[in-house]
Order: C-alpha cells, then structure tokens, then sequence
C-alpha cells in the first residue's frame, strides 16, 4: 500500500487574543503562510493547537471555517484528543460533516494506561465511527500508550488508519516499523529535533511543531531529506536543531507560539491553565530564538 499522505504536516497554534478567545483570523493568516511555503497538509486541534481546553462547540467551529480558509489547497486534518470514547466518536463523526481530510487520533487521554486492550479498543471503535482517513498519534513520553510496531501490525486490518505518528523518542522504532509493517502506514515523526536522524532511516512524512515560526526554511531543509543532499541538510539542522529543542520541553506550547510571536507570524497568547512565559525562562527562550532569528540561513528562491 502506498503512503495515503507524505510530506509536511505542520501542527498549527490556535492563535487567540491576549483574553484566550480564540483568533480566526490569525490563524488563518498563519495557515496561509504555512500553505505557501510548499507544506503537504495541515493539522488544527493537535496538542500544540490547545485542543483540550477548548469547548466541543469551539473546536467544531474552528474546523468548519478553516476548512472553508484553506479551501482544498492541502488536506485538513484536527487531532481528535477527547476524554471518552464515546465523545471521540462522535467528534470524528462531526468531523466528515465538516469537511475534513482526516484526523489524527490521540491516545485515551483520560489516564494513562498500561493495558493495551484498552488503547487497542480505543483506536479501533473511534476509527470505525467516521469514513476519514486516520493517523495515529503514537507520543507514550507525553500520554502514557505506547503503540509498538507489534501493536501497530495488530492495527492494520482497520483500512482507514492509513498513517502514524511516531513520537516515542527512539529512532531505532523507524526501522522496526519498516522491518514490521512495511508500507501498510505512511510513517510520519512527530518530534522535531528527530527529524534529520528519521528521515535518514527511512520516513514518509514529518508532522512539524517549531517549523510552523520558520516555515520556509523547514520545508527547505525537509525537500533536502527527500533529494538525498545530506550536507547540505546537516547544515540547516544545525542552525535550526536548538530551535527544534522548544519542541521536546512541557512548556513547547508557549515555546512555540513566542517563536511564532518573534517571527511574525502571530501572537504568543495561550489558554489558561497555561500562561505567558515570565523571568530567566522568557529570557532564555528569547535568546534561542532571536539567535535563530538573526543567523537565519539564506535560501534558494523556490521555483514557482
């Protein structure tokens, strides 16, 4: 089976006022931008999308408009990251309505569970819910499931997962996942200070956090993963790995959307319960990326 979806999928912020309601029209400008850069696909609502703290009704509502923003140009995925089974469902349900591409599909994110019965289940009855194309959300760092390639082997009856996130933080699961599955998944990293070392191993696609602050040099450095130029990739991920680093910390939301703040692209407001980055934290997160900022690397034009 051939990858369903490849290439760059970046996690966009919900932008919101300094209030915490949300701002449609910034984050449609940032999708715009992020579409213009040469992105494949864009998914709203994942965790750096702040899905869950925001309302049922919300996250519909931010789906149906930007669906109508990006008007087909890429796909439009939403994280589906709901408390019960029964909400995920119907959520996933909602989202064919709208006019969604697919989603991807968190872990139960209720508590973590060591009972693979359990994460089994929940994958497989939400997917049964909805017609749309799947990618699971494999992180056991941050949600406490953890999809092996064993369990993912298991997974593959189900036709509509058709791509996997993998986010476990051990490259050597690239290449258990090739020697496993195959190509039955289009296999996507989902950590970003990984993406050289996972591209080298063999991946299909890259769903991209920092990037979303430097979408032009992120595509460019992912079409240099995909021509084989090594070098000169190694040499944009050396400029852009401490940038790459926000993306692994507790607070990478805040990280991320001060980035996307500092380069113009939007504006660094969250939803409470996380708030503003204050103190020798601002600061130090500043430093690493005006210093990004300022040695930004100078880029090829791309062909139109």
């Amino acid at each position: 089976m051939k990858p369903y979806w490849q290439g760059v999928f970046p996690a966009i912020t919900t932008q919101m006022h300094k209030d915490g309601s949300i701002d449609l029209d910034a984050t449609a400008a940032h999708a715009n931008a992020l579409i213009e850069s040469g992105i494949t696909g864009l998914i709203f609502l994942g965790s750096l999308g702040e899905n869950q703290s925001m309302t049922a009704e919300e996250k519909r509502f931010v789906m149906a408009e930007m669906v109508k923003v990006v008007y087909g140009r890429v796909p439009v995925l939403s994280g589906v990251a709901e408390t019960s089974v029964v909400e995920a469902c119907r959520y996933a349900a909602d989202l064919e309505k709208l006019g969604a591409d697919g989603l991807m599909l968190m872990p139960p994110m209720v508590y973590k569970s060591p009972d693979v019965r359990e994460s089994l289940h929940h994958f497989r009855t939400v997917a049964k819910s909805t017609g749309l194309p799947v990618m699971i959300y494999n992180n056991p760092l941050s949600y406490g499931h953890d999809i092996t390639p064993e369990l993912f082997a298991e997974l593959a009856t189900q036709k509509n997962f058709v791509a996997l996130k993998e986010s476990s933080g051990n490259t050597r699961r690239i290449t258990d996942l090739h020697n496993t599955v195959g190509d039955r998944y289009a296999i996507f990293t989902g950590v970003d200070d990984l993406a050289m070392e996972c591209a080298i191993l063999g991946i299909d696609g890259w769903v991209a956090g920092t990037g979303i602050a430097f979408p032009k040099e992120n595509q460019y450095f992912w079409e240099l993963t995909r021509k084989g130029e090594w070098d000169k990739a190694r040499q944009i991920y050396r400029w852009f790995t401490p940038l790459l680093h926000l993306d692994v910390h507790p607070k990478f939301v805040q990280y991320i959307k001060l980035a996307v703040q500092e380069a113009g692209l939007g504006s660094e407001w969250t939803r409470a319960p996380r708030l503003p980055l204050t103190g020798a934290e601002r600061r130090q997160v500043l430093q690493i990326i005006h210093t990004g900022i300022k040695n930004r690397p100078k880029l090829p034009k791309r062909a139109n």
